[in-house]
């Protein structure tokens, strides 16, 4: 009895010895480790992120490397994820010797070269990812081997050719996605073998072709992106047995003929992108009347006719919405208000007429994010019942035919971020006080309207946030208030064709955005229910820019403006509008300011355009205004400025009209020449029998000049940026080119700062 428990002792301690023997970690084969250090000599860079790599006593386990894992009864490499270690290099086919390999990610990297053909010889891996990177050449018809491949990324890169006939021996393949490459020709049939395939991805290439028989059998498929390419054709029957689909993004083609009834069949769809086709006819009942699941829809940028139909009301899921840029018309329907997940409602560019009624969105009152109801025929003086909007940030009515007061119940949207009720001609009364509530407000625009009143002081202070006011060809009167100088976020002011009168305030220079460098980008993302997607917005405005009404959206955030011009102010410039360092545009004419041109001009060193026409200017032009070498258009006419024009490049180029109306002005390129200039005899030039002979030699000058200036323009510019605009590929491959020179700069840069880091720490 007394030797039992050492018997015990004895068989327990060889159970832990056996264990410990049957589940040992086993170290990396020699085999596999001398192949990954092949494949890490390829490299170019690697930013000491692969530190761990080497031949040192206390490197030989390669399964203890950074990014490899091994199998721990084998040893065998099973992974390596090198995901964005900033490596930069090439691929080398020594990875074949991983003859184990599950699992290969290479994503976010600097890898360029062609794809190793060898790669298809690893016969186990399940998943490979070589996105964003800068692979070149064609995908290897050796990659038709990987037949346990599941998941292949390949997105991102410049590969180019043809689609594959490899790919329909994948068959166990669930994920595919080569979008941004350059791959071209027909749309390959051989997808339909690929029953797998849940997810694919050909967005932004330049496939072309018909869709009609590419997808027939392909039932399992979820998710399908083709938008950016060149595909063509009707959309017929070509999804009529894809039940599963959830996301469909056919957008920025050239399909044409009408909107499949197909649709109607797809009960679990989720996103729709048919945008930016030609596709035309009505919007047909049938196609939405069965998709409760549906989130987003976006069919803009067509050719759509006819009503919105009521079968709209069936979606209930929908949240965002976009029928713009179409030919749609009729009342808005009584079906959106149905609609009780709502968020975005864009139905801007169309026909569409009649009066709005204040509950025509009533089931969203709580979910609206953004209305976009401009560039219609909505008229009347009814607004949509603003106060149930809670959540509304984005509110877009100009360019229709609404009119009467502004309604006081618009400072009731407290999220308020954009108000444009720009051009509707016919829309008077003063602002409403209530509007200073809204104090969120980034851009602001009821330009080309009969606003009247003073400007009211409290926007100042109330709606310091703002970026752009906009508030051109109304009819304001009375002074500019002090209190927009506290506007210290504005980028564009915008107050020309009023009837204002008094001083330009001094205080301008505390517009903040103005003096110093940085930009108000004024956008926002939405990330669309249970996907990666983002629908992002970028507001806009118009901008009278050099003479016209141009719309800026993308660009707008670059604008920074004072636009005073065609009212009744008096007085001087003042000195402090020089400070505003970032200016773009200045523009100050058609007033009745006097004095003389700031002398400190020349320290807005960004300026673009600068009017300070019909105006009683006096004195001379600073010599510092030539040192603005950004300046494209100048306009100093119908002052009564005197002297000579100071010499320079920059204000020469610009034509006699720039100073015309001015009788004291002299010199080039007005033909009146200045006492003090003397001919080659010595003798002063004045305009009389020499002037036409110096008239005829500078026009011939300019004839030379000028035409130099448009063959040099032909030869340089179109010859290089015209091919780039021809050839596609030559274009994508030459801003890869830019972005590769950035990411090698960047490189570069680290790792003189790391080594200086290490320099001074040693």
């Amino acid at each position: 009895m007394s030797g039992r428990p050492f018997k015990y002792l004895i068989a327990f301690s060889l159970f832990l010895l056996c264990f410990k023997a049957c589940y040992a970690e086993v170290g990396c084969i020699e085999r596999e480790r001398e192949a990954l250090l092949h494949f890490k000599q390829g490299f170019f860079y690697d930013f000491g992120m692969l530190s761990s790599w080497g031949n040192g006593e206390d490197k030989r386990d390669c399964c203890k490397w950074e990014g490899v894992e091994c199998n721990n009864q084998t040893g065998h490499v099973v992974m390596l994820d090198l995901y964005a270690q900033y490596l930069g290099g090439k691929v080398s086919p020594s990875l074949a010797e991983l003859q184990h390999l599950k699992h290969l990610n290479l994503s976010w990297n600097l890898f360029e070269g062609s794809l190793p053909t060898q790669l298809g010889n690893l016969s186990n891996l399940q998943s490979l990812d070589l996105s964003k990177n800068y692979f070149q050449g064609s995908i290897p018809d050796a990659f038709g081997n990987m037949t346990t491949l599941a998941y292949f990324d390949l997105s991102d890169n410049q590969i180019h050719g043809s689609m594959l006939d490899a790919f329909g021996n994948m068959n166990n393949l669930a994920y595919l996605d080569l979008s941004y490459n350059q791959l071209h020709g027909l749309m390959s049939d051989d997808f339909q073998a690929m029953t797998s395939l849940a997810y694919l991805d050909l967005s932004n290439n330049q496939l072309h072709g018909s869709m009609s028989y590419a997808f027939g059998n392909m039932t399992n498929l979820a998710y399908l992106y083709l938008s950016r390419n060149q595909l063509l054709g009707s959309m017929s029957d070509a999804f009529r047995t894809m039940s599963s689909l959830a996301y469909l993004d056919l957008s920025y083609n050239n399909l044409y003929g009408t909107i499949s009834d197909a649709f109607g069949t797809m009960t679990n769809l989720e996103y729709l992108d048919l945008s930016s086709n030609q596709l035309e006819g009505e919007i047909p009942k049938v196609a939405f009347n069965n998709i409760s699941c549906l989130v987003d829809l976006d069919i803009s940028g067509n050719q759509l006719h006819g009503s919105i139909p009521d079968a709209f009301a069936n979606m209930v899921s929908l949240e965002f919405l976009d029928l713009s840029e179409n030919q749609l018309e009729g009342e808005m329907p009584k079906s959106l208000r149905d609609l009780c997940n709502l968020r975005r409602l864009v139905l801007s560019y169309n026909n569409l007429m009649g009066l709005l009624e204040k509950d025509f969105l009533a089931c969203s009152n709580y979910t609206l994010e953004a209305l976009d109801l401009s560039h219609n025929l909505f008229k009347g003086t009814s607004f949509p019942n603003l106060p149930g909007f809670s959540q509304l940030r984005e509110l877009y009515l100009g360019f229709n035919q609404l009119n009467g007061h502004l309604p006081e119940s618009i400072g009731q949207l407290p999220q308020l971020e954009v108000l444009d009720i720009r051009s509707n001609s016919v829309l008077n009364g003063a602002l409403p006080s209530s509007l200073k509530n809204c104090r969120d407000l980034r851009l602001v625009d009821l330009g080309k309207n009969k606003l009247s009143g003073r400007i009211p002081a409290w926007i100042g202070g109330s709606l310091s946030n703002l970026v752009v006011l906009n508030l051109r060809s109304n009819e304001f009167n009375g002074s500019i208030p002090l209190n927009l100088c506290q506007l210290r976020k504005i980028q564009m002011l915008d107050l020309s064709n009023n009837d204002i009168s008094g001083m330009i305030p001094k205080c301008l220079k505390n517009l903040t955005a103005m003096a110093r460098k940085g930009n108000s980008i004024i956008s926002y993302g939405e990330i669309v229910y249970n996907s990666s997607i983002q629908l992002s917005y970028v507001d806009n405005t118009l901008v009278q820019w050099k003479g016209k009404e141009l719309e800026y959206k993308n660009t707008l955030w670059l604008i920074k403006s004072i636009d005073f011009s065609s009212n009744k102010l008096v007085g001087e410039i003042p000195i402090e509008v020089t400070d505003l360092l970032e200016l773009v545009s200045l523009n100050l004419s058609r007033n009745n300011l006097i004095g003389p041109i700031p002398t400190t001009i020349g320290q807005l060193k960004l300026l673009d355009f600068l009017d300070l026409s019909q105006n009683r200017l006096q004195g001379g032009i600073p010599d510092s205004l030539s040192q603005i070498a950004r300046l494209s258009l100048l306009d100093l006419s119908n002052n009564t400025l005197s002297g000579k024009i100071p010499s320079g490049t920059q204000l020469q180029s610009f034509s006699a009209s720039t100073y015309e109306g001015n009788p004291g002005l002299c010199g080039s390129p007005l033909l009146k020449r200045c006492p003090e200039d003397k001919d080659e005899s010595g003798e002063a030039s004045f305009p009389g029998l020499n002037g036409k002979k110096y008239g005829i030699q500078d026009d011939a000058n300019d004839i030379w000049f000028y035409g130099n200036i448009v063959l040099g323009f032909i030869i340089g510019f179109w010859g290089v940026c015209g091919t780039l605009l021809l050839h596609r590929s030559w274009r994508y491959a030459y801003f890869k080119l830019l972005n590769k020179i950035k990411d090698r700069l960047c490189v570069t840069t680290t790792i003189s700062m790391n080594r200086l880091r290490r320099s001074f720490q040693s």
